[in-house]
């Protein structure tokens, strides 16, 4: 069997993510670059006994070493890794995402031209003559649509012509242009055509131009060092970039002369268009719509919670056959308590993860999360984010899980990573179901005056995390406004869509199966008597740690409760009732699970038990822990890093304890 590997090569929404998911479906895996926080995407798939495999290089606009995403790029494709590379241009804004294919001109490595998004270009009444475009560029050029999955044989038609013939990007045409560029035939006469693997001497040569610094290191590296000296002193005298550049939009208008025929339509504002770029009606607008797409995701997550409801109701029967065949009692508890009740959890919470990521992709389909990005990306960008973060945040207040399912459409690994990171100091639904019960009990018409200090206080929380983990996870020079063409609207491919939420959430499922199981199982062990008498590993721990939590205002059932916390906050409550109530540490998690609360006089008892700022402490230290171990297992999902999720989950474990010790103090003040 023959293999190939094929590289992915185009700006950003340029329709790579979409060709990727088609191509190689469940076959891909997400990590990172060796060293960098940028998305590492890889994948195969079989066509005609050949095996290829895939990977999707970084969305950038240029080959140009500024970025962490362009140098990968560059060095992967100088590797020799690549047997060929397809170059994607959106095909409705040809003058613009052809750069990409001009910046490529004079790398050796075969590649081939996907002018995709031609249903767009349809609408747009634009023509597209692809054999004439095929012509001056000398490398297969085909119109497509990457979201119709259906027709995908002309793609593997043209891919593998270009694997066969070695079709390399001729540069005749752009050089003509470059000649034009006081010093350019100088420079590249004291080049060598060899002397970079994969560069020839035309692309050496402009980057030299273009005063790319590992370009010039590389001339330094390998050049004697008087022809180095001149090389560096016609840089100096060339105007740079500036040159380039116009001699390569000089070039694609060439290339499109004839070859692209549009219908006089006249440019004007959408009404939509309107109402978000409204500087008085656009950041509501967009808050409005990421708000009512989080309600609307409660339609599609209707029948996955309902199958979890489903699991739960088999519990009862299921134990009862184990029971009357003999199954030990520790056995059936296991089974009851991890098992049902994990699964029931991971169906009702993936359900939301379906509905958030269909809704969510929809918009992203239909060109909506780029206004949201480009509204956005100004707010944003002082926590060292894109646009698109704010969409997270928001649905984080729903569910976490969510929110972080939803980080999936931020293309920069280490402001995604930042952005889940963010998004758990969000108090999720979950938390707001405790919340105000607790704070009514204990605070009576002071609950207003507590919620307004948990708001404010998630305000400071989120700034003072994204300066902590910002210093990491996005560089200074990352740090950057939008330059972006907002891309038209167009109607959704609904195919193409499905199988991508359908994918993603199967995806969801298997990684958070196993952390939830896992988690949930080491919770049980800590919780389960495992002889009659015996106290649970957790209240031995709980009673020997009480002196260290008093520091922070939690008497050992408090922190036991804060502990179940991190396995759903709606179980909190019913954590501290069995506690207090004297209920067995397995009944307390099982409350943890299912988030019941067992005491009918709740208030009585914690009212009884609980002092002003013990209460206070524990609110704070419950509203800012670890929000659950599902969005746990979705920020693994979506970071594809054990380091990363043990940093935020410590962190923000650590951070709900200081929290809680400072506000327990200043509850002493008061009370």
């Amino acid at each position: 069997m023959s293999q190939a590997t094929i590289a992915l090569l185009g700006q950003p929404n340029s329709g790579k993510s979409t060709l990727f998911n088609a191509l190689t479906g469940l076959r891909q895996h997400v990590g990172n670059w060796p060293g960098k926080t940028v998305e590492k995407k890889e994948g195969s798939f079989s066509y005609k006994g050949m095996e290829c495999a895939v990977a999707d290089l970084p969305g950038s606009y240029s080959l140009t070493a500024n970025s962490d995403e362009e140098i990968i790029t560059r060095d992967f494709i100088a590797s020799g890794k690549a047997d060929v590379v397809c170059i994607l241009a959106d095909s409705s804004q040809l003058e613009r995402s052809l750069f990409m294919t001009a910046d490529y001109a004079g790398i050796t490595v075969p590649s081939f031209l996907v002018l995709n998004m031609a249903d767009v270009a349809k609408d747009q009444g634009k023509t597209i003559d692809v054999a004439a475009i095929e012509k001056k560029l000398g490398i297969p050029v085909l119109l497509f649509s990457a979201t119709e999955g259906k027709k995908y044989e002309p793609y593997y038609e043209i891919m593998e012509r270009a694997v066969r013939e070695k079709t390399v990007l001729d540069t005749s045409s752009i050089e003509e242009e470059y000649k034009k560029i006081e010093g350019y035939e100088e420079l590249k006469a004291l080049i060598p055509d060899d002397l970079v693997r994969g560069f020839s001497s035309t692309w050496l040569a402009v980057k030299a131009l273009e005063n790319d610094k590992l370009v010039m290191n590389q001339l330094k590296e390998k050049l004697d060092p008087v022809v180095y000296k001149n090389v560096c002193a016609i840089c100096e005298k060339s105007s740079g970039a500036i040159a380039t550049g116009s001699a390569k939009f000089k070039w694609i208008d060439e290339v499109l002369d004839g070859a692209v025929t549009a219908k006089n339509t006249q440019v004007s504002l959408s009404k939509l268009d309107k109402i978000f770029m409204s500087r008085t009606w656009g950041k509501p607008a967009v808050v409005l719509t990421v708000l009512l797409g989080l309600i609307l995701s409660f339609i599609p997550a209707l029948p996955l919670m309902l199958v979890g409801n489903g699991v739960l109701a088999l519990k009862g029967p299921v134990l009862g056959l184990l029971a009357s065949a003999g199954c030990p009692e520790i056995v059936l508890d296991a089974i009851g308590t991890v098992i049902f009740q994990s699964f029931s959890y991971i169906f009702k919470m993936l359900g939301f993860v379906f509905g958030v990521t269909l809704v969510f992709g929809l918009l992203e389909e239909v060109g909506v999360m780029a206004r949201i990005s480009y509204v956005f990306d100004n707010t944003m960008g002082k926590l060292g984010l894109q646009g698109k973060s704010v969409m997270p945040f928001l649905v984080s207040f729903g569910c976490t899980m969510g929110g972080a399912a939803g980080s999936r459409v931020i293309d920069n690994w280490g402001q995604k990573v930042l952005t889940i990171a963010l998004a758990w100091a969000v108090p999720c639904g979950a938390a707001w179901s405790v919340i105000p019960m607790l704070s009514a009990v204990f605070f009576g018409p002071g609950a207003v005056l507590v919620i307004v200090a948990i708001l404010f206080t998630m305000i400071l929380h989120m700034y003072i995390t994204a300066k902590i983990f910002g210093r990491k996870l996005v560089k200074t020079g990352d740090r950057y406004g939008m330059i972006m063409e907002l891309p038209p609207y167009h109607k959704p491919k609904w195919g193409a869509l499905l199988r991508y939420v359908f994918a993603r959430t199967a995806d969801t499922f298997k990684r958070v199966s196993s952390v939830v199981i896992l988690v949930c199982g080491i919770f049980w062990i800590l919780s389960y008597s495992f002889t009659p008498g015996s106290s649970p590993i957790l209240y031995t721990i709980g009673q020997a740690i009480e002196p260290v939590t008093r520091v922070f205002g939690l008497g050992w059932q408090l922190f036991i409760a804060f502990v179940a916390s991190s396995v759903g906050k709606e179980g909190a409550i019913g954590v501290i009732s069995a506690l207090f109530t004297g209920e067995s540490f397995s009944g307390a998690f099982n409350a943890a699970m299912s988030g019941a609360a067992r005491a009918a006089n709740l208030s009585e008892i914690l009212l009884a038990n609980v002092s002003k700022p013990e209460a206070l402490a524990f609110i704070f230290a419950l509203t800012f822990n670890m929000p659950c171990v599902v969005a746990l297992a979705a920020t693994y999902q979506e970071t594809s890093s054990v380091k990363w999720t043990a940093r935020i989950a410590l962190y923000y474990t650590a951070t709900a304890l200081l929290l809680s010790m400072i506000v327990y103090h200043i509850g002493l003040l008061i009370w």
